[in-house]
């Protein structure tokens, strides 16, 4: 394995699946917390280890604000936003699309045009000083009911920026039905978005099925519930629907009991197309290179494989077709070039 980790630490990569708050760094967290010292979490960098250890998912959406909290001011959005490309970089992510949550920032008093502009600021000095090219899905947060999703649709369609891409849907499954934000999401599709919200990870296939025909996904968050259900399982996989499947994060939050019972390879086996993501990797205390090597285990791969499984996720993305040709061709370099 120590000869694939050196492989996958400097293959190209995509990454499809990683939320923006939650990709921050104990180093950033801390800073942040340093800087707002009314919050409760903590400015240690080692404390914030324990900090992030999750009894269940209400649990991790309970800390997850809280880390939210921290983000009060622009110059807090661009400096989160520029460090998680830094970090992304040191991965050799060449891109990566980043689920921002407006709302979590508009509602704490941050102008909606002084977030967006935050974030494309960071977005441009990414891109000319990393190499690390950055698109944005807004995503709604659905605890927050249809208030935020109002409020994201609005900013997501008005004051779009030009990183924009996407339109999502995070938080809580339970005691959240995805059909209620139907109207929102048509609202984004009508204005060129595409359609990804979370489902099936903390809720059964319903919710998947939820998702596809009154959202209109075209790619789902998680999914790790469709393996329960043949006939989704196979509609996705002749319809080339992905799922981002996130292994780590599904066992911190508890959505699956243990890698070794995690469905990848059911998914797989059904012919899904399936991509390799790491949700919010400080917290869950994981990076995408780890995430590959553990997908690696689980799947059997050698490095040919992983170098395969990269290209699933730069196929499902939404980078234009240029982009897609060039980050394929890399990634092929780069794996001749290793003796694959």
């Amino acid at each position: 394995m120590t000869d694939l980790t050196t492989f996958i630490a400097g293959l190209p990569k995509a990454e499809l699946h990683v939320h923006h708050v939650g990709s921050a760094s104990p180093r950033i967290v801390a800073e942040l917390a340093a800087r707002h010292p009314d919050s409760k979490v903590p400015a240690d960098p080692e404390a914030l280890a324990d900090y992030f250890v999750f009894r269940d998912f209400a649990h991790f959406i309970e800390v997850y604000l809280s880390v939210v909290d921290l983000i009060r001011d622009a110059d807090d959005v661009r400096l989160l936003t520029y460090e998680i490309a830094r970090d992304m970089a040191r991965q050799n992510i060449r891109y990566a699309e980043l689920t921002v949550t407006p709302y979590s920032s508009t509602r704490r008093g941050i102008p909606d045009v002084a977030f967006v502009e935050a974030i494309e600021d960071a977005r441009k000095a990414a891109e000319a000083e990393l190499g690390t090219v950055l698109r944005w899905c807004f995503d709604i947060p659905g605890e927050a009911g249809l208030k935020s999703a109002e409020e994201t649709a609005r900013i997501a369609c008005d004051l779009g920026p030009a990183g924009l891409v996407s339109f999502g849907l995070g938080g809580p499954e339970i005691g959240v039905p995805r059909p209620q934000f139907k109207p929102y999401f048509d609202r984004a599709i009508a204005a060129g978005l595409h359609s990804v919200p979370h489902a099936g990870e903390t809720t059964g296939p319903e919710t998947i099925w939820d998702a596809l025909t009154e959202l209109r996904a075209e790619r789902i968050g998680h999914g790790t519930s469709a393996t329960r259900d043949p006939k989704l399982l196979a509609h996705l996989a002749e319809h080339r629907i992905p799922l981002e499947v996130c292994p780590t994060s599904n066992i911190a939050t508890r959505a699956v009991a243990t890698l070794d019972e995690h469905p990848l390879r059911e998914m797989v086996e059904a012919g899904v197309l399936v991509t390799i993501n790491s949700d919010d990797p400080p917290m869950f205390g994981t990076d995408l290179n780890t995430e590959y090597a553990v997908a690696a285990r689980l799947l059997d791969l050698d490095a040919a494989g992983v170098a395969a499984l990269v290209k699933n996720a730069v196929e499902a993305s939404f980078l234009d077709p240029a982009g897609k040709a060039r980050l394929s061709a890399e990634i092929d370099a780069y794996t001749a070039a290793a003796g694959q």
